[in-house]
């Protein structure tokens, strides 16, 4: 089985967030289970400089985008035991600022995925399917059925796509993406990229690509329905045959807490020696050190999405509790405000630490007691399963992957491994949390919701298994000559 993944970011090269997790990671656990993966990116300036110099060259060519032809390297070096190739353009992809947000992102993902199509003729590996991530690469799937259908290294190609984040889906305007693409208003229209006036990459995917997957079950339930769907649920809801949800893994070996460099204390579900860390973080950000005092930990994007209106909501009745608060994360300016003006107030309860810090990171999954993520949607989430691999019980809205990985704990049963709400409410949140807290003055019941999250295999063994029966059912059927639909 050859794969190769198509993918914006993927880890340990470049990362803006959970996509790369699953594109670097996932490649490692599919090698292990006796696929051959490799992984194809575009050439970043901000890759480390480390691995800028194993890259060889493999070809050169250009790529027709609009009415200009561009250059286009392919370059190729080994990482961490995957091969990976890079999409080569200076003039595109070597900004020092970050990996999007530019006035000519359009520009520079659809000379990307034009870029995919075109290398194939030029690889020394020949994939027999292409796995492609998030709009950036939405058109790639609808470029092999449409332009590139008859091109001999593409047209036996299978794809895959996957929807990281559907809010996101790469709309641009018709004019705009007919210039790029060389095309006109065949582009558009009931079988074409038409999203309400504009183009939208990401439907390209959805409508082309031979098999969609989300990164859970229950997101992929959801983004079926109105409330969730980004006006994309119809199109969605006629290929639900072809839609998966399968949740994402996390590196277990990057995140141990008996083995992870920047903690002070080791451990794996000894308690004591978890609350050891706690201290150390109490004293490193200058909170009163209280072994006793539950303590709730935050790594996030300060945005709507992770919930925050309903934090700041409950605020000032949350500290009325014997709790503290720690927040890790930057966004938007107002939540920012919100928890700057909550460190000034309440020194002794909240600490804010504005940016992204891994090693702090880390020291607050282990250091903390409890994990807050009352999500407004949540695809998958790997924040609570960080959580969990560290002992920390998440307190989770019950959407996307959150209700798919934390159960909430049931006194009567015993069972569960963390605390959820289903209404996003934030009487519901601060009632949750309130039971958490309550839950933690009680050490047996405490040690065993612990114990119930440290039974659970949160690795990408499990997503490696199912993801290798979806390519190998969708290959076998391609080797029995079934006809894919072809976009005229």
């Amino acid at each position: 089985m050859k794969l190769l993944f198509v993918a914006s970011e993927a880890v340990p090269l470049v990362k803006t967030g959970g996509l790369a997790d699953v594109a670097g990671s996932l490649p490692k656990a599919l090698q292990a289970r006796g696929a051959e993966v490799r992984i194809m990116i575009p050439k970043y300036e901000s890759i480390p400089q480390s691995a800028l110099e194993r890259m060889e060259t493999i070809a050169t060519f250009t790529v027709g985008i609009g009415w200009r032809q561009q250059y286009c390297g392919l370059q190729k070096a080994e990482i961490d035991g995957i091969i990976y190739y890079f999409i080569d353009n200076e003039f595109y992809f070597k900004r020092g600022d970050g990996l999007y947000g530019y006035g000519d992102d359009a520009e520079r993902f659809v000379f990307f995925s034009l870029a995919v199509a075109e290398a194939m003729s030029y690889m020394d590996y020949r994939p027999e399917l292409l796995h492609c991530h998030d709009w950036q690469t939405g058109l790639i799937p609808f470029l092999l059925k449409t332009r590139y259908r008859h091109d001999p290294a593409c047209r036996d190609l299978a794809t895959v796509f996957t929807i990281h984040n559907l809010k996101y889906q790469g709309v641009f305007g018709k004019e705009l993406l007919m210039d790029l693409l060389g095309a006109g208003e065949e582009l558009f229209g009931q079988d074409g990229i038409e999203f309400y006036g504009a183009g939208s990459c990401m439907k390209g995917a959805l409508l082309c690509a031979d098999k969609l997957t989300t990164v859970s079950p229950t997101y992929a339930q959801e983004i079926q329905t109105d409330a969730y769907g980004e006006r994309l649920d119809g199109l969605l809801r006629s290929r639900s045959a072809d839609l998966v949800g399968i949740v994402n893994g996390i590196d277990t070996a990057s995140f141990d807490p008996m083995a992870d460099p920047a903690l002070e204390f080791s451990y794996r579900n000894a308690l004591t020696r978890k609350r050891k860390n706690k201290l150390s973080l109490q004293r490193e950000l200058g909170l009163p050190e209280a072994g006793s005092t539950p303590l709730i930990g935050v790594v996030s994007r300060l945005v709507d999405q992770k919930g925050f209106d309903l934090v700041e909501a409950i605020l000032e009745r949350l500290v009325e509790e014997d709790m503290q608060l720690v927040v890790l994360g930057s966004g938007h300016p107002h939540y920012e405000y919100v928890f700057q003006s909550a460190t000034e107030r309440w020194p002794d309860k909240v600490k804010v630490w504005f940016g992204f810090n891994d090693a702090l990171a880390r020291r607050i999954y282990a250091g903390s007691d409890m994990y807050l993520m009352p999500s407004l949607f949540e695809p998958c989430g790997l924040s609570q399963l960080i959580a969990l691999r560290y002992r920390s019980v998440p307190i989770v809205r019950e959407t996307g992957g959150l209700k798919d990985t934390v159960l909430a704990y049931n006194e009567y049963t015993g069972e569960g491994n963390g605390f959820s709400f289903t209404h996003y409410n934030a009487d519901d949140l601060l009632y949750t949390v309130r039971r958490a807290l309550a839950c933690y003055q009680d050490d047996p019941t405490w040690e065993k919701i612990v114990a119930n999250g440290g039974r659970s295999d949160y690795s990408w063994d499990q997503s490696a298994r199912t993801y290798m029966s979806l390519y190998a059912d969708l290959l076998s059927k391609r080797k029995e000559n079934i006809t894919w639909p072809v976009i005229s």
